[in-house]
């Protein structure tokens, strides 16, 4: 394997794990708003993810994977609301631990990082097209 196909085959790397990122992030962001249905119920908690270096002896090549999605173990928010099914005696219900604003950088970081790990593809095929015009 080539110099121009291992930083390809890295960079797709990249690409996959930041989509799974992305998805994960827009889980997040969709449970925003959601609530248990009981007073001793749970809301969704957000999810992270962290990732690995790994190495991929056929060609020894370190590509980066997904290590763990686990859940944000922050405490939940709380909001007054007595005639919700799942406030409790005081009329707080939990509500999820997901700040939007938080989770919109991330999507952007992610965002980012998927577009520099494209532009490494993009550049990678320039430079082997150029070369195979070259030895025509």
């Amino acid at each position: 394997m080539d110099d121009l196909q291992k930083s390809t085959a890295v960079a797709v790397s990249g690409m996959k794990v930041q989509a799974e990122r992305l998805r994960m992030i827009s889980e997040n962001l969709a449970n925003v708003d959601s609530t248990a249905q009981t007073p001793d119920g749970l809301p969704y908690r957000r999810k992270i993810m962290t990732f690995k270096s790994e190495l991929d002896r056929t060609n020894g090549l370190h590509r980066v994977v997904v290590d763990k999605v686990k859940p944000d173990s922050s405490d939940f928010n709380k909001k007054y609301d007595p005639n919700h099914p799942a406030a409790d005696r005081d009329g707080y219900v939990l509500t999820p631990n997901v700040n939007s604003l938080v989770e919109m950088m991330d999507m952007k970081e992610a965002q980012r990082s998927y577009e520099a790990n494209m532009n490494v593809i993009s550049t990678s095929r320039s430079m082997l097209t150029q070369t195979v015009q070259l030895l025509r």
